[in-house]
Protein backbone atom coordinates (compact mmCIF):
# COMPACT_ATOMS: atom_id res chain seq x y z
CA UNK A 1 0.00 0.00 0.00
CA UNK A 2 1.42 3.82 -0.77
CA UNK A 3 1.37 5.83 2.13
CA UNK A 4 -1.23 8.89 0.94
CA UNK A 5 -1.42 12.38 2.47
CA UNK A 6 -4.46 10.84 4.57
CA UNK A 7 -3.33 7.41 5.76
CA UNK A 8 -0.50 6.00 6.30
CA UNK A 9 1.01 2.22 7.47
CA UNK A 10 3.91 1.46 9.13
CA UNK A 11 6.00 -2.07 9.89
CA UNK A 12 7.49 -2.73 12.98
CA UNK A 13 9.09 -5.03 15.03
CA UNK A 14 11.94 -7.70 14.48
CA UNK A 15 9.72 -9.24 11.49
CA UNK A 16 7.49 -6.51 10.89
CA UNK A 17 4.61 -8.13 12.96
CA UNK A 18 3.19 -4.97 14.20
CA UNK A 19 1.27 -2.82 11.65
CA UNK A 20 1.10 0.79 12.68
CA UNK A 21 -2.13 2.69 10.69
CA UNK A 22 -2.07 6.39 11.15
CA UNK A 23 -4.91 8.41 9.79
CA UNK A 24 -3.18 11.27 8.90
CA UNK A 25 -6.17 14.22 7.86
CA UNK A 26 -4.71 16.41 10.98
CA UNK A 27 -5.88 19.49 9.66
CA UNK A 28 -9.62 18.10 9.09
CA UNK A 29 -9.36 16.37 12.95
CA UNK A 30 -8.91 13.07 10.79
CA UNK A 31 -12.24 13.64 9.71
CA UNK A 32 -13.55 10.65 7.55
CA UNK A 33 -14.26 11.43 3.94
CA UNK A 34 -15.06 9.03 0.70
CA UNK A 35 -11.53 8.22 -0.17
CA UNK A 36 -9.98 7.64 3.58
CA UNK A 37 -12.93 5.12 3.80
CA UNK A 38 -12.00 3.44 0.45
CA UNK A 39 -8.06 3.69 1.76
CA UNK A 40 -8.89 1.46 5.16
CA UNK A 41 -10.37 -1.20 3.30
CA UNK A 42 -7.53 -1.65 0.84
CA UNK A 43 -5.04 -1.25 3.49
CA UNK A 44 -7.06 -4.02 5.42
CA UNK A 45 -7.11 -6.41 1.98
CA UNK A 46 -3.33 -5.88 1.32
CA UNK A 47 -1.57 -5.98 4.36
CA UNK A 48 1.37 -7.98 4.56
CA UNK A 49 1.15 -11.11 5.99
CA UNK A 50 3.96 -10.58 8.21
CA UNK A 51 1.25 -9.11 10.00
CA UNK A 52 0.00 -10.65 13.42
CA UNK A 53 -1.50 -7.27 15.15
CA UNK A 54 -2.33 -3.90 14.13
CA UNK A 55 -2.34 -0.34 15.93
CA UNK A 56 -4.87 1.92 14.61
CA UNK A 57 -3.95 5.96 15.13
CA UNK A 58 -4.77 9.37 14.65
CA UNK A 59 -2.14 12.14 13.56
CA UNK A 60 -2.25 15.30 16.10
CA UNK A 61 -4.43 16.11 18.84
CA UNK A 62 -7.65 14.12 17.61
CA UNK A 63 -8.09 10.43 16.84
CA UNK A 64 -11.29 10.79 14.36
CA UNK A 65 -13.77 13.89 14.18
CA UNK A 66 -15.63 11.27 12.44
CA UNK A 67 -17.74 12.68 8.94
CA UNK A 68 -16.32 14.99 6.73
CA UNK A 69 -19.47 17.27 6.44
CA UNK A 70 -17.77 19.42 4.08
CA UNK A 71 -18.01 16.80 1.47
CA UNK A 72 -21.42 15.44 2.45
CA UNK A 73 -23.49 15.55 -1.01
CA UNK A 74 -26.96 15.91 -1.40
CA UNK A 75 -28.12 12.02 -2.51
CA UNK A 76 -31.34 10.55 -3.05
CA UNK A 77 -32.23 7.40 -1.12
CA UNK A 78 -30.75 4.75 -3.18
CA UNK A 79 -27.16 6.38 -3.16
CA UNK A 80 -26.94 7.26 0.13
CA UNK A 81 -27.84 3.02 0.75
CA UNK A 82 -24.74 2.83 -1.46
CA UNK A 83 -22.96 4.85 0.51
CA UNK A 84 -23.24 3.47 4.16
CA UNK A 85 -22.88 0.26 2.27
CA UNK A 86 -19.51 1.47 1.15
CA UNK A 87 -18.54 2.27 5.14
CA UNK A 88 -19.85 -1.17 6.49
CA UNK A 89 -17.77 -2.97 3.71
CA UNK A 90 -14.43 -1.22 5.07
CA UNK A 91 -15.08 -1.12 9.07
CA UNK A 92 -15.91 -4.58 8.53
CA UNK A 93 -12.50 -5.62 6.98
CA UNK A 94 -10.85 -3.82 10.59
CA UNK A 95 -13.49 -5.86 12.52
CA UNK A 96 -13.34 -9.15 10.58
CA UNK A 97 -10.18 -8.48 9.11
CA UNK A 98 -6.78 -10.80 9.38
CA UNK A 99 -5.55 -9.39 12.43
CA UNK A 100 -6.64 -7.94 16.04
CA UNK A 101 -6.62 -4.12 15.85
CA UNK A 102 -6.20 -1.89 18.72
CA UNK A 103 -7.28 1.61 18.62
CA UNK A 104 -5.17 4.92 20.14
CA UNK A 105 -7.45 6.63 21.18
CA UNK A 106 -7.18 10.28 21.92
CA UNK A 107 -9.26 14.03 21.50
CA UNK A 108 -12.26 13.61 19.45
CA UNK A 109 -13.98 10.33 18.75
CA UNK A 110 -16.89 11.42 17.72
CA UNK A 111 -19.90 10.35 14.92
CA UNK A 112 -18.09 7.83 12.39
CA UNK A 113 -14.60 8.46 14.61
CA UNK A 114 -16.30 6.31 17.13
CA UNK A 115 -18.08 3.81 14.38
CA UNK A 116 -14.36 3.16 13.39
CA UNK A 117 -12.77 2.90 16.94
CA UNK A 118 -16.07 0.11 17.80
CA UNK A 119 -14.95 -1.98 14.92
CA UNK A 120 -11.17 -2.15 16.76
CA UNK A 121 -11.04 -4.92 18.85
CA UNK A 122 -9.02 -3.36 21.81
CA UNK A 123 -9.43 0.44 22.59
CA UNK A 124 -6.75 2.45 24.51
CA UNK A 125 -8.26 6.11 25.16
CA UNK A 126 -6.11 8.85 27.29
CA UNK A 127 -7.18 11.45 29.22
CA UNK A 128 -7.91 13.63 26.58
CA UNK A 129 -10.28 12.07 24.77
CA UNK A 130 -14.13 12.75 24.53
CA UNK A 131 -16.78 10.69 22.66
CA UNK A 132 -20.05 11.91 21.36
CA UNK A 133 -22.56 10.93 18.48
CA UNK A 134 -23.59 14.41 17.44
CA UNK A 135 -25.78 12.72 14.09
CA UNK A 136 -29.31 13.64 16.08
CA UNK A 137 -28.73 17.45 16.01
CA UNK A 138 -27.58 17.09 12.30
CA UNK A 139 -31.12 15.59 11.60
CA UNK A 140 -28.85 12.34 10.48
CA UNK A 141 -28.33 8.82 11.40
CA UNK A 142 -25.25 6.46 11.94
CA UNK A 143 -24.03 4.68 8.84
CA UNK A 144 -21.37 3.19 9.46
CA UNK A 145 -22.17 0.20 11.39
CA UNK A 146 -22.48 2.40 14.79
CA UNK A 147 -26.38 1.30 15.10
CA UNK A 148 -24.76 -2.58 15.34
CA UNK A 149 -21.55 -2.14 17.14
CA UNK A 150 -21.79 0.72 19.73
CA UNK A 151 -24.75 -1.10 22.30
CA UNK A 152 -22.74 -4.12 22.18
CA UNK A 153 -20.17 -1.64 24.12
CA UNK A 154 -22.77 0.43 26.18
CA UNK A 155 -26.17 -0.74 25.43
CA UNK A 156 -29.01 0.90 23.39
CA UNK A 157 -30.17 3.15 26.22
CA UNK A 158 -26.79 5.05 26.34
CA UNK A 159 -26.58 5.13 22.69
CA UNK A 160 -29.75 6.24 22.32
CA UNK A 161 -29.43 8.90 25.05
CA UNK A 162 -25.98 10.40 23.18
CA UNK A 163 -28.04 10.71 19.95
CA UNK A 164 -31.09 12.04 21.44
CA UNK A 165 -29.55 14.78 23.59
CA UNK A 166 -25.96 15.23 22.43
CA UNK A 167 -24.17 14.46 25.32
CA UNK A 168 -20.47 14.20 25.31
CA UNK A 169 -18.63 11.49 27.50
CA UNK A 170 -15.03 12.15 28.97
CA UNK A 171 -12.62 9.68 28.69
CA UNK A 172 -13.30 8.77 32.91
CA UNK A 173 -16.65 8.20 31.87
CA UNK A 174 -16.56 6.67 28.70
CA UNK A 175 -14.07 3.79 30.00
CA UNK A 176 -16.13 3.52 32.81
CA UNK A 177 -19.38 2.40 30.32
CA UNK A 178 -17.09 0.17 27.54
CA UNK A 179 -16.30 2.28 25.40
CA UNK A 180 -12.74 1.83 25.73
CA UNK A 181 -11.09 -0.93 27.88
CA UNK A 182 -7.52 0.66 29.15
CA UNK A 183 -7.50 5.02 30.01
CA UNK A 184 -3.96 5.83 30.21
CA UNK A 185 -2.74 9.44 30.94
CA UNK A 186 -2.42 12.35 28.15
CA UNK A 187 -0.33 10.92 25.50
CA UNK A 188 0.32 7.49 26.13
CA UNK A 189 -2.40 5.90 24.38
CA UNK A 190 -0.31 4.91 21.81
CA UNK A 191 2.80 3.32 23.69
CA UNK A 192 0.16 1.39 25.74
CA UNK A 193 -1.97 0.77 22.25
CA UNK A 194 1.99 -0.68 20.73
CA UNK A 195 2.16 -2.33 23.87
CA UNK A 196 -0.90 -4.59 23.63
CA UNK A 197 -0.08 -5.15 19.97
CA UNK A 198 3.11 -6.64 20.59
CA UNK A 199 1.77 -8.71 23.37
CA UNK A 200 -1.49 -9.78 20.72
CA UNK A 201 1.05 -10.65 17.97
CA UNK A 202 2.78 -13.53 20.18
CA UNK A 203 -0.62 -15.40 20.27
CA UNK A 204 -0.75 -18.28 17.91
CA UNK A 205 -2.28 -16.74 14.92
CA UNK A 206 -5.57 -19.41 14.85
CA UNK A 207 -6.46 -18.43 18.20
CA UNK A 208 -6.50 -14.68 17.11
CA UNK A 209 -8.48 -15.52 14.51
CA UNK A 210 -11.02 -17.68 16.61
CA UNK A 211 -11.36 -14.61 19.31
CA UNK A 212 -12.06 -12.00 16.22
CA UNK A 213 -14.33 -14.02 13.80
CA UNK A 214 -15.61 -16.73 16.01
CA UNK A 215 -16.11 -15.25 19.51
CA UNK A 216 -18.34 -12.43 18.28
CA UNK A 217 -20.63 -14.58 16.26
CA UNK A 218 -21.06 -17.30 19.27
CA UNK A 219 -22.15 -14.19 21.64
CA UNK A 220 -24.95 -13.50 19.09
CA UNK A 221 -25.85 -17.24 18.88
CA UNK A 222 -28.61 -19.34 20.66
CA UNK A 223 -26.39 -21.28 23.66
CA UNK A 224 -27.04 -24.69 22.03
CA UNK A 225 -25.43 -23.50 18.80
CA UNK A 226 -22.85 -21.06 20.21
CA UNK A 227 -21.79 -23.85 22.43
CA UNK A 228 -21.35 -26.29 19.29
CA UNK A 229 -19.54 -23.94 17.33
CA UNK A 230 -17.31 -23.51 20.48
CA UNK A 231 -16.55 -26.91 20.31
CA UNK A 232 -15.57 -26.75 16.59
CA UNK A 233 -13.18 -23.99 17.09
CA UNK A 234 -11.84 -25.27 20.23
CA UNK A 235 -11.16 -28.80 18.18
CA UNK A 236 -9.29 -26.71 15.16
CA UNK A 237 -7.56 -23.91 17.44
CA UNK A 238 -6.04 -27.04 19.62
CA UNK A 239 -5.07 -28.94 16.20
CA UNK A 240 -3.06 -26.60 15.35
CA UNK A 241 0.86 -27.31 15.55
CA UNK A 242 1.84 -24.10 16.87
CA UNK A 243 -1.06 -24.95 19.82
CA UNK A 244 0.54 -28.36 20.38
CA UNK A 245 4.13 -27.03 20.75
CA UNK A 246 2.73 -23.71 23.38
CA UNK A 247 1.11 -26.60 25.39
CA UNK A 248 3.97 -29.11 25.83
CA UNK A 249 6.14 -26.20 26.98
CA UNK A 250 3.88 -25.58 29.74
CA UNK A 251 3.43 -29.09 30.71
CA UNK A 252 7.59 -29.14 30.54
CA UNK A 253 7.31 -26.45 32.80
CA UNK A 254 9.24 -24.51 30.22
CA UNK A 255 5.96 -21.78 29.50
CA UNK A 256 5.12 -18.83 32.53
CA UNK A 257 2.13 -19.70 34.74
CA UNK A 258 -0.55 -16.60 35.11
CA UNK A 259 0.17 -14.52 37.69
CA UNK A 260 -1.08 -11.38 39.67
CA UNK A 261 -0.86 -8.42 37.17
Amino acid sequence: MKNTDIIHLELRGEHKEIAVIRLTRKAKRNAINDALVLALRNLFDGLPTTVRAAVLDGEGEHFCAGLDLSELTERDAGQGLHHSRMWHAALERVQFGPVPVIAALHGAVVGGGLELASACHIRVADDSTFYALPEGSRGIFVGGGGSVRIPKLIGVARMTDMMLTGRVYNAQDGERIGLAQYLVPQGQAFEKAFELAVRVAQNAPLTNYALMHALPRIAEQPADHGLFTESMMAAIAQSAPEAKSRVKAFLDGKAAKVSKG
